[in-house]
């Protein structure tokens, strides 16, 4: 018989299989949640993954919307995924390019990268909508500085597989017998996965490290169940498989290798190198990142260093979306 938890609880002891629970920690910005699971105390990464937050589900009123000044970027790439709403996004670049439900947009900082993103003229003036996933993606140590891109993938182009009450977009990376188009630094897997009530998703086994994001439903793993807004995080080798509640789940399905070591964090910076990131800092105060074409009037300002900067310790991601 399955053992349902308390959802704002965790559970007192991990099933099989299971290395942790991670419990996002939410807060609000200006009446929108955002559950924020990496990086976490006692986990900072997941393969490649060092930033994962849920943005609402919420709801903006007619005038209202995403405003995120431009702001900069190093050592990462940052991957927007939307189930709801849509977002502009502009970029020192030269990009400029709206992303809705099931699109990727995939943003790769390198040495440095300037970008913002805003709700669009034709949403703010009706109201709208906005849930889904930013991720952080550090990049390994050989590609960090190297020149920033830009990708946007339209949902139409992601590998899709249906088996069994199971369907699954693949995101980014290699799984489940697929590949999806995403260009990567490092060997990682991004999915979301939608399961109809008792189906079965086994998890990738080639990846070292591999973790679940409940988003709607409940999921049993070796008799557990987990309500939603939790990261279940696996441990390496052992074959396992989540079978959905009564009523369905969707889960985001992420990992990769062992990153090449700890990242220090700071702001919107992720680098292997504490100076450069301190290089990065005295850049964004000094004016030499790359504006914004269209967007370039104004910029969030370099944050109070109120937080110590080390490996394995998030400081404030002021920047992003979700911030």
């Amino acid at each position: 018989m399955s053992v349902e938890h308390d959802p704002t609880q965790l559970p007192p002891g991990l099933p099989e299989g299971l290395e942790q629970v991670i419990l996002p920690r939410a807060h609000d910005i200006g009446g929108f949640e955002v559950r924020r699971a990496l990086p976490a105390r006692k986990r900072q990464m997941v393969g490649p993954f060092i930033f994962f937050d849920q943005m609402g589900p919420g709801e903006f009123l007619s005038g209202q919307g995403v405003d995120v000044r431009p702001h900069p970027h190093i050592g990462l790439s940052t991957v927007t995924y939307l189930f709801d709403g849509a977002i502009q996004h502009r970029d020192s670049l030269g990009s400029d390019q709206p992303i809705v439900p099931g699109d990727v947009n995939w943003m790769t900082a390198g040495r440095g990268i300037t970008h913002s993103e805003r709700t669009g003229a034709a949403l703010r003036s009706t109201g709208s909508k906005l849930f889904g996933i930013q991720s952080w993606v550090a990049l390994p140590r050989h590609a960090e500085d190297i020149m920033p891109d830009f990708a946007h993938h339209p949902g139409a182009t992601l590998p899709v597989i249906e088996d069994q009450g199971v369907r699954l977009r693949l995101i980014a990376g290699e799984g489940w017998g697929s590949h999806a188009p995403v260009a990567t630094q490092s060997d990682l897997f991004y999915a979301d996965a939608v399961l109809a009530p008792g189906a079965r998703l086994p998890l990738p086994d080639r990846h070292e490290e591999r973790a679940a994001y409940v988003l709607e439903g409940e999921v049993e793993v070796a008799g557990d169940r987990f309500a939603p807004g939790r990261m279940l995080v696996f441990r390496a080798g052992d074959g396992l498989a989540l079978r959905a509640g009564p009523q369905g789940a969707r889960l985001l399905m992420l990992g990769g290798a062992v990153m090449d070591g700890p990242r220090f964090l700071f702001w919107n910076f992720v680098s292997s190198s504490r100076e450069r990131i301190e290089q990065a800092k005295e850049d964004w105060k000094a004016g030499r990142f790359a504006k914004v074409p269209g967007d370039d009037k104004e910029f969030i300002p370099l944050p109070e260093e109120r937080v110590r900067l080390r490996a394995g310790t998030q400081a404030a991601a002021a920047g992003s979306v979700t911030s």
